[in-house]
């Protein structure tokens, strides 16, 4: 939900190579709001619970945060943005991976070497699911993300990822299939439909 509203295609970016963000990056993407240092939280939780919310609650929490709220720098991503909005576009992993490839720049080449490292079914999925998720509330999108847990957990990848990162540690992943091209559109289909146990109850 909140990968598929991050500015440009910053969340493509983050969802289809797995990076991960510090600080500076977690505020331009829109994953974090303040940056609160360690050894501030004491003081911060102090002055929220001394706080009069009043008729304002909202406001005064953020007047709190923005007295207490530290610079965390220039974000990297940010000079990375013009590349990932471009090549990140596109409508099928297949397409990005190409518009990485003709960019022809160092980040672009890591960037398509992280990218081709992933499990295929997963990358089609998760470029599937970060489109439609834009339009989506976020009871639809729980809902999706459900079908989606339900129908990894019938696969091999995911069971295959644990093992080559947290079993054997040798991170050489043997995915089925182990191409793209051999990912059809039955396979990305039935991550997307209600499993045989019914659906999300979000009541």
């Amino acid at each position: 939900y909140f990968l598929s509203r991050c500015p440009g295609e910053t969340g493509t970016y983050l969802g289809l190579t797995g990076a991960r963000l510090k600080a500076a990056d977690s505020l331009y993407a829109g994953v974090a709001t303040h940056l609160i240092p360690h050894g501030l939280v004491e003081a911060l939780i102090a002055d929220l619970a001394a706080l009069d919310y009043g008729q304002n609650p909202h406001g005064a929490v953020n007047r709190v945060l923005a007295g207490i709220n530290t610079t965390a720098g220039e974000p990297p991503l940010a000079a990375q943005r013009a590349t990932i909005d471009r090549c990140f576009s596109g409508a099928s992993v297949e397409a990005i991976l190409a518009a990485l490839e003709a960019d022809g720049g160092e980040w672009a080449g890591a960037t398509r070497a992280t990218v081709l490292h992933k499990s295929p079914t997963s990358l089609k999925i998760t470029l599937r699911q970060l489109r439609a998720a834009a339009s989506m509330s976020l009871a639809e999108e729980l809902r999706m993300e459900y079908r989606m847990t339900q129908a990894c957990l019938l696969g091999a990848d995911l069971y295959e990822g644990v093992r080559a990162v947290v079993i054997d540690k040798d991170n050489k992943p043997q995915w089925q299939p182990r191409q793209l091209e051999h990912v059809g559109e039955d396979v990305v289909e039935r991550h997307f439909v209600v499993p045989k146990d019914g659906d999300l109850v979000l009541d």
